[in-house]
């Protein structure tokens, strides 16, 4: 799944927002990647709510239209009073914001491009704006357009309110140096619950550049006590990893390592043929893919692939999935992408494996938590993607965690360790359960394999 990328430079974005009270801004569509019409308009921004429509030309304008309602063809003019046409350039402070003409329809909701009277955007279906000040709108041509009526760029984004901060957070947490210190003696002392596994193994599972690799490095840096960057991570519209990785952490250079290992695999991506193969998937699950083995496009591994495993142990097994999703992309989130992950989660409830979702990048989701980390479980807008990404994956809402990685810190910080290593105590407890399940099922038949220690004496002792 390509990168579509913003053309918004930050000056105009923050000019952009001063038109909202609280508002979060997601590319919907861009006409230089999805084409100039009105048709290609549609597809991607009909009933998606309030948008914003970001016109570009030559002169050094940004303009457009804002509409509260959904775009639905359906032929009518639609009333909203809440809908202003605007135009920013560069060298003014403030943007020109102009309301409709009180009594008059702010669009007219057709097949065409985006017709606000005084603007008709994709004119033609061409990358072109017709003008009509005094039509619906009242404006100079000058100041709103230059009278420049030719596209360089057109883009539209959804907008969304962030609403303000909840006055008790809707999870508790401790973001104390004697917390964050607590997590890594839990994590570092951890110990499966089972005899034949030694370390619990968690799969990372997301879309092309969510975070799973950064997820992997913030983790390590946190033990380490310095930024690391062991697992390779970038920014290409293609998934960067092209390997199944396993990964160990120690604790600090040289130190021990810790029991858990974190699999890294592609990115998932929209396209049947592209990212990673889902049959790939269950058999990393199931034990069968090796350390380092290269994911093929031609197909899925087989058993006579190099790389496949044919005899397994629950050792070399996943023992809890984790969905790793960008928190502003929650919303952006395709259907085709939506069934990859309801085919997965399918797939792993047939074997059983917990599942659990880190919603990443919530400093660049939600300004209040950029502001302040520890906004993250007051913020309303945090809060409602939580509860959009259960309800979209099917996952519980008490399994969804927010989580920030490292990106552009030189040193670490208390806060972003205590949601990390929170989210790491949450997999072994999920891995237990597992655990906990395969002991039941096989206890009648071999329970000196899943016991260890006094645990098997006591159930020995519990059965005479």
């Amino acid at each position: 799944m390509s990168v579509v990328i913003s053309s918004l430079s930050k000056d105009q974005e923050k000019k952009l927002l001063s038109l909202f009270s609280h508002a979060k801004l997601h590319l919907l569509y861009k006409a230089t990647v999805h084409g100039f019409t009105a048709a290609a308009f549609h597809s991607r921004c009909d009933k998606q709510g309030p948008t914003i429509i970001v016109a570009y030309n030559a002169a050094g304008f940004v303009f457009g239209a804002y509409t509260s309602k959904d775009y639905t063809q359906s032929g009518a003019g639609i009333n909203d009073e809440a809908a202003f046409l605007y135009s920013i350039k560069d060298g003014e402070n403030k943007p020109l914001r102009v309301s409709g003409i009180t009594g008059q329809c702010a669009f007219t909701d057709e097949g065409t491009g985006p017709n606000y009277g005084a603007l008709v955007f994709l004119h033609d279906n061409q990358p072109a704006v017709q003008s009509n000040p005094g039509t619906r709108f009242q404006f100079q041509a000058a100041a709103m357009h230059g009278d420049d009526l030719a596209l360089t760029e057109f883009e539209v984004y959804r907008v969304e309110a962030l609403g303000d901060l909840l006055v008790k957070p809707w999870r508790i947490m401790q973001w104390t140096a004697e917390r964050k210190q607590e997590l890594m003696k839990f994590i570092q002392n951890y110990k499966p619950d089972i005899k034949t596994v030694n370390k619990p193994r968690v799969l990372l599972v997301g879309p092309v550049g969510a975070g799973k690799s950064s997820f992997f490095n913030s983790i390590n840096s946190a033990f380490r006590g310095n930024m690391t960057l062991q697992a390779i991570t970038g920014t290409a519209g293609t998934s960067v990893t092209t390997q199944f990785r396993m990964y160990t952490i120690k604790a600090g250079k040289g130190g021990k390592a810790l029991p858990l290992i974190l699999c890294d695999t592609m990115g998932l991506e929209e396209n049947a043929n592209a990212g990673l193969d889902i049959e790939d998937l269950v058999s990393i699950c199931k034990g069968h893919v090796q350390d380092r083995y290269q994911f093929s496009t031609c197909g899925s591994i087989l058993e006579d692939s190099p790389g496949y495993k044919k005899h397994t142990t629950l050792n070399d097994r996943i023992h809890c999935v984790v969905y790793v999703v960008d928190t502003c992309k929650v919303s952006l989130l395709t259907q085709k992408m939506l069934d990859k992950f309801a085919a997965i989660r399918k797939k792993t409830i047939q074997m059983g494996i917990p599942q659990i979702v880190l919603m990443t990048k919530v400093d660049e989701a939600c300004p209040l938590v950029a502001e302040d980390l520890k906004n993250v479980y007051r913020s309303v807008y945090i809060q409602k993607k939580a509860r959009e990404i259960s309800e979209s994956i099917g996952i519980p809402l008490s399994c969804v965690l927010p989580v920030k990685n490292y990106c552009e810190e030189l040193g670490l910080d208390v806060e972003i360790d205590t949601l990390l290593l929170t989210a790491v105590e949450q997999m072994l407890n999920y891995a237990d359960n597992y655990f906990e399940n395969q002991i039941t099922d096989n206890l009648d038949n071999q329970p000196e394999m899943y016991r260890s220690g006094d645990q098997f004496q006591n159930c020995i002792n519990s059965n005479e």
